[in-house]
């Protein structure tokens, strides 16, 4: 799908759409692809359309072309007008980390019905970016020194999987080894990781706030990346947001506990009515 948003260049995103029901789109992370919500797509499907796609410079999706801003705003411009083009104007948009930026920075933007952001990026201290970045770094220079059929072998032992992947999943011995082999090969092969990590130094990231779109941000209670006080910040930039804490969850919950999430999204992407129930913390059960 190919989006151009007026006085840019095109943009064009690989997706997958499947289901019924209202138009949900996921986001994910830096680093990653669409088929880190796998698990969690089926579990959706029956009730909601998902719509997962690839953001530029992952996944399948082509990179940015230099004439396109890689900042925030520019994001929010170019999704808009990929949303037009799918026909799912104003959805609701979940997003995971950086998808969680981009997925409140929408609704700040009236383009999402409602927003759920799983663990959202730019909620940190300067002490906190420097520890993140320099483990995704690390991460992703580990993952290139590996053949990748070394890298396959890897994953199969429930120990290497736990060298590989412990900061990422608070569960990572529970994590199919071929899930996890995929989305260590994405964090490889990504062509737009390092502009994208370098746009994350800006500041004020996330400022103000977003009064009139429900929101959702739901942390893992394990995430070793990016810890868990971090929501109170974000509780603090959107206080009308409803706080979900995933027990025993890392980084990226998707594939910890499936289930969990999807209960979440649908909750948050349900009618008004549910969506106001209970605003502030809550355990997802």
């Amino acid at each position: 799908m190919q989006g151009q948003a007026a006085d840019l260049g095109p943009v064009t995103v690989a997706y997958e759409r499947q289901g019924v029901g209202e138009p949900v789109v996921l986001l994910h992370g830096l680093g990653s692809h669409r088929l880190v919500w796998d698990p969690v797509m089926p579990l959706l499907t029956e009730e909601r359309e998902i719509i997962a796609m690839d953001l530029p410079g992952f996944g399948q999706s082509p990179d940015l072309d230099p004439g396109v801003p890689r900042d925030l705003d520019t994001a929010v411009l170019w999704l808009g007008s990929v949303f037009a083009e799918l026909g799912a104007e104003r959805p609701h948009v979940v997003g995971h980390s950086l998808g969680g930026l981009i997925a409140l920075r929408l609704g700040q933007a009236g383009l999402a019905r409602s927003v759920t952001a799983l663990a959202p990026a730019g909620f940190w201290t300067g002490m906190e970016r420097r520890y993140t970045y320099a483990v995704v770094n690390a991460a992703r220079q580990g993952v290139r020194l590996l053949p990748y059929p070394a890298l396959e072998a890897l994953v199969r032992t429930a120990p290497a999987r736990a060298v590989l992947t412990g900061t990422l999943y608070g569960r990572p011995e529970l994590c199919p080894p071929t899930a996890v082999a995929a989305a260590l090969r994405t964090l490889r092969d990504s062509a737009g990781f390092e502009a994208t990590l370098e746009a994350g130094r800006a500041p004020g990231l996330f400022t103000g706030d977003i009064p009139d779109v429900p929101v959702t941000i739901a942390w893992g209670t394990r995430d070793r990346l990016l810890p868990p006080r971090q929501a109170d910040r974000a509780l603090a930039a959107i206080p009308n947001a409803r706080l979900v804490q995933l027990p025993d969850c890392g980084h990226i919950p998707m594939l910890d506990a499936p289930e969990l999430v999807a209960h979440t999204i649908l909750h948050a992407t349900g009618s008004g009515e549910r969506r106001q129930e209970g605003r502030g913390r809550a355990d997802a059960r």
